[in-house]
């Protein structure tokens, strides 16, 4: 194993529980760039690289110009140092071998051994330079060979032109200190002292050899061991520094990594909210905007992507106003604000807003922000439509909830006032008194359908979903709810029934589908006129997985304005009813899968036409069918 692997592996290794310094560049010599990928670029674990990905463009809203180009460029400060090395070498070489030939040409003398020497040194270093800087630009680090081809070379070369110089024209000895400085940023520690150690190997054996040749011997040696202390404490110094550096840089890219993913992570979630969210400036601008926000500005999708002005659409007008004088009070007016805004040839909508600033509301007030730090209003909307549609199921979940509690509460009592008068009926009253107790049955029975409604429409559980044959459960619910009624069947009934030959498996609840079919045949026959086929039932599979099963009537068409209404708790046109016989059938519809509508006919006998459709299933699901 070589020298600086070995001085590699052992600091590649923590000590007392450190992190690596990350100061070498050269293969093998320690470093950690798990941080980079193969082209330089920071991988976060959302996946891809910054700078290249289609959303880094949408990340400006959050990162500064710097940063992207810092990230964009996926540079290091080993890789800038050693190139800036490349190209010291190759200038370097150049003045070596021009200094020469001056002096040289001055003196009268030829080529001489110093000159060829300086040639050799200045060639490797113009052809390494234009070379080795195109793969270093690609590599993250650099192999051995590399090492040896320019620090390695240099230490060699400065180190015959310092035994060659005989003279005290140039002092060829203090080049030494660039490779032993290049060795001590790029390299790890024992490979940098090392460097150094042969540089004050090659001092001594100059100063020995200018000794054979006459010199002062104390004043040599003297000058050879303070130079090679010198490079010593060049290289402890500068690997120090580098590491340090090195260090800095990781953590300002980890930091930078998370920002980065921190970023993304908020601009996903904004983008998934249900609520508009917008980021406008002092000037109206808008920086920011998510898909919500931008469907409020304008329902056709007209709203450019930010960053756009809010003057751009007269519409918008309100909001611009809005918003100005927000930042001049350094306050949002009150917690939230309704406004009326269009796009051009929309319909008007109202929208409620609420805001937040980025900075204090003193700042705000004085007009003034510190340092750079543009101080941004952040709006949140709604459409003002689903924020009371929201507030009103709200409330009615709420008025469920009581209403259970005191039907239950009622249920008691009442089965005591039943019994009661179940035990007056059975002694022998007067005329005038059974009639008291038939009026007093009549109610009970009347409570207690009331009280079961407002159970059923309470929030609970419910039956699981079965699959059952809906055309002989149809068939067997119209035909008791028909003998209940003392309504007869065939072709002159007021009831016309028309189901499918075949079994048609649907995925409902025997009870509940019982249910949704009583209640509708009650209303469409309490409606419907007296002549035949007055009411007509009709089960049919559609196309897809699904089954409608509709039940129409010929009396008079529900009025506009009733119709939005049908199906919502405690909404009655009768002045006995409870108002929840259709909001029960749409919530055990929605409990299966199922969905219920009212469909408007105009023009035709059976105008008023309820449809549930209904989901398909295999009869081989049950094992049975249930008749």
């Amino acid at each position: 194993m070589s020298l600086w692997s070995q001085g590699a592996d052992r600091r590649a290794k923590p000590r007392n529980n450190e992190t690596p310094d990350g100061g070498s560049w050269f293969g093998g010599l320690g470093g950690d760039h798990s941080s980079l990928d193969s082209t330089g670029g920071v991988a976060t674990s959302l996946g891809g690289r910054w700078g290249d990905t289609q959303s880094a463009s949408e990340d400006s809203h959050f990162l500064t110009r710097q940063v992207q180009r810092l990230l964009q460029s996926g540079d290091t400060t080993h890789r800038r140092i050693f190139l800036t090395y490349l190209l010291v070498r190759a200038g370097l070489g150049f003045a070596l071998v021009l200094a020469q030939a001056v002096m040289g040409w001055l003196a009268g003398r030829g080529p001489s051994w110093m000159l060829i020497v300086c040639s050799v040194h200045a060639t490797q270093a113009i052809i390494w330079w234009l070379w080795l800087g195109r793969a270093a630009a690609r590599a993250p680090r650099l192999s051995a060979l590399h090492w040896w081809a320019t620090i390695g070379f240099d230490v060699a070369a400065f180190g015959a032109m310092h035994w060659l110089d005989t003279s005290a024209a140039l002092n060829y000895g203090a080049l030494l200190v660039l490779p032993v400085l290049m060795s001590g940023v790029l390299s790890a520690r024992v490979p940098a002292l090392a460097t150094a150690a042969a540089v004050t190997l090659l001092l001594l054996a100059t100063a020995l050899h200018k000794i054979l040749l006459g010199g002062d011997m104390g004043n040599l040696l003297s000058q050879a061991g303070m130079a090679g202390a010198g490079v010593f404490v060049i290289a402890l110094v500068a690997g120090q520094m580098a590491g340090r550096l090195a260090r800095e840089e990781r953590a300002a890219r980890g930091s930078l990594a998370l920002a980065h993913q921190q970023a993304e992570l908020n601009r996903l979630v904004i983008d998934e909210m249900g609520d508009g969210v917008l980021v406008v400036d002092r000037r109206g601008r808008v920086r920011a905007a998510n898909p919500a926000a931008r469907q409020l500005l304008a329902e056709d999708g007209s709203c450019p992507k930010a960053p756009f002005h809010l003057g751009e659409q007269p519409g918008w007008r309100s909001l611009l106003d809005l918003v100005t004088q927000a930042f001049e009070a350094g306050a949002w007016p009150g917690g939230t604000q309704d406004l009326t805004i269009s796009a051009n040839g929309e319909v008007p909508r109202s929208i409620r807003l609420r805001a937040r600033f980025t900075r204090g509301a003193r700042l705000l007030m004085a007009g003034q922000v510190q340092g750079r730090q543009e101080v941004l209003a952040v709006l949140f909307a709604e459409e003002l439509r689903t924020v009371l549609a929201r507030q009103r199921q709200e409330r009615l979940v709420a008025m469920g909830r009581i209403s259970a509690g005191i039907a239950h509460e009622i249920r008691n009592p009442l089965a005591a006032v039943a019994q009661a008068n179940a035990l007056l009926q059975e002694d022998v009253l007067r005329p005038d008194q059974q009639r008291l107790v038939g009026i007093v049955a009549d109610n009970v029975e009347r409570l207690k359908r009331i009280v079961n409604d407002v159970l059923e429409a309470a929030p609970g559980g419910s039956a699981p979903s079965r699959t059952l044959d809906g055309s002989a459960e149809v068939g067997t619910i119209i035909a008791d709810w028909a003998q209940t009624e003392r309504l007869p069947l065939g072709a002159g009934s007021r009831l016309q029934v028309q189901l499918p030959a075949e079994t048609l498996g649907v995925s409902f609840d025997v009870d509940h589908l019982r249910r949704v079919l009583v209640n509708l045949l009650d209303n469409a026959l309490r409606h419907a006129t007296d002549q035949p086929g007055a009411v007509v039932v009709t089960l049919e599979a559609l196309e897809g997985a699904f089954a409608r099963l509709s039940v129409a009537s010929d009396g008079e068409l529900i009025a506009p304005e009733v119709e939005p209404h049908l199906f919502e708790p405690f909404h009655s046109t009768r002045s006995r009813g409870t108002g929840l016989g259709l909001y029960i059938c749409r919530e055990l519809c929605a409990r299966h899968g199922a969905i219920i509508d009212y469909v408007r006919h105009e023009g035709v006998r059976h105008g008023n036409v309820f449809l549930i459709v209904m989901r398909r299933d295999s009869l081989a699901a049950e094992g049975r069918l249930h008749l």
